[in-house]
């Protein structure tokens, strides 16, 4: 049975999507740090993507860079890692966006031997909620799940 994914939208400029995953907080921690593993998850299969690297220096001040195929053109997302807590909890700046920065903070929160994701986006205006990824998390979380029973 899959863990249920939820989204909810407190402000206009605020996505929290929340949920459970099969796995404890440090080996889920490591599939969202480190870049091999975080490209077997991250993008939804059914939305035909390839990633074609993935450059992730996951400290204060560290950057990321993802670049992506789809349908014949290269998208970048990139940003700043602003701070890491190991096994606890991740804030990056997404900077790629022409509506001005989006915040990102997930948390990791240990339950019983699995670990409760919590991701907040704070987007720099309502208008640029649209350009959010929210919709892909159910799908990118059912993959994050299938990697952690292999690990």
């Amino acid at each position: 049975m899959k863990n249920q994914t939820t989204v909810e939208r407190p402000s206009d400029r605020e996505v929290i999507v929340t949920r459970t995953v099969n796995g404890p907080a440090h080996l889920v921690f490591e599939a969202w740090t480190t870049a091999d593993l975080f490209r077997k998850w991250w993008v939804p299969k059914s939305y035909g993507m390839n990633l074609l690297s993935c450059e992730m220096d996951v400290r204060v001040g560290g950057q990321y860079r993802l670049a992506f195929l789809h349908e014949g053109s290269t998208m970048e997302f990139f940003g700043t890692y602003v701070e890491v807590v190991p096994n606890t909890r991740l804030v990056w700046t997404n900077d790629e966006g022409d509506n001005g920065q989006t915040i990102t903070t997930v948390t990791f929160e240990e339950r019983d031997g699995k670990t409760l994701l919590t991701v907040h986006d704070l987007y720099p205006s309502a208008e640029a909620v649209d350009t959010g990824s929210a919709g892909a998390m159910p799908e990118m979380f059912d993959q994050l799940d299938e990697l952690l029973a292999g690990l």
